[in-house]
């Protein structure tokens, strides 16, 4: 088992290992997620969920935790190379709340512990000013120049996801920056990176916006898998 989970829906071709008509993406499956819960998320838009080694179509990088810890389990399983070779791949990507802090170069959480690189900049601290971490709901504001993004498409001018964090990506290039929201000034919510998508909050608690926001991922890797 390579830490990966495959999740495969109807109308694709027969692919290696698979049944006929399915297609596959691959989630990170590891111990500092809430696998349980977002493979019910998966199940409940029609996906199956499965543990397995098979190229995919698509990867999501999920976590919950201390950025470092998270990196040391990463890299302990040997799955530091596996990340990047999905992201230069050119595969659809999905990095979620501590899988998306991993993406950047580092955090200020742990000095020492470095990221993976895949969005140069740095994780910071946001505001003390408040109650930290942020755990509410709150509503995003596109950033311009996103409005188009297909992971975005449909969703409200201002839709309501769920946060539980006390730190943001802070790119070397803002227009990186997918979306903000404001908790005693602006936090950096969400990320697009040529084929990667990256959310600060948690889509899967989001409700309907965050359900919507993951279905139009899986729509986006349906309509791009059979140009690779």
């Amino acid at each position: 088992d390579d830490g990966f989970e495959d999740v495969r829906w109807g109308g694709g071709k027969r692919k290696r290992g698979g049944g006929r008509g399915e297609r596959r993406w691959r989630r990170r499956a590891h111990e500092f997620g809430h696998l349980d819960e977002r493979r019910g998320v998966h199940r409940g838009c029609g996906l199956a969920v499965r543990d397995a080694e098979h190229a995919a179509d698509a990867v999501v990088l999920p976590g919950v935790g201390a950025f470092g810890a998270c990196m040391n389990a990463l890299r302990s399983m040997g799955l530091e190379s596996v990340v990047h070779r999905a992201v230069r791949s050119g595969r659809a990507f999905l990095g979620i709340c501590v899988g998306m802090q991993m993406l950047f170069d580092g955090s200020d959480e742990d000095a020492m512990a470095a990221g993976l690189g895949v969005i140069p900049g740095r994780i910071r601290w946001i505001t003390d000013q408040l109650p930290r971490p942020q755990m509410q709901w709150n509503q995003l504001a596109i950033a311009e120049g996103h409005e188009a993004d297909p992971v975005l498409a449909g969703l409200p001018s201002s839709p309501w996801m769920y946060f539980v964090h006390s730190l943001h990506g802070v790119p070397h290039d803002p227009s990186m920056v997918a979306a903000t929201c404001d908790y005693g000034g602006t936090v950096n919510a969400a990320f697009r990176s040529r084929n990667v998508f990256a959310t600060q909050f948690h889509p899967e608690k989001s409700g309907d916006d965050g359900l919507a926001l993951l279905a139009n991922f899986v729509r986006h890797v349906r309509a791009d898998a059979p140009s690779r």
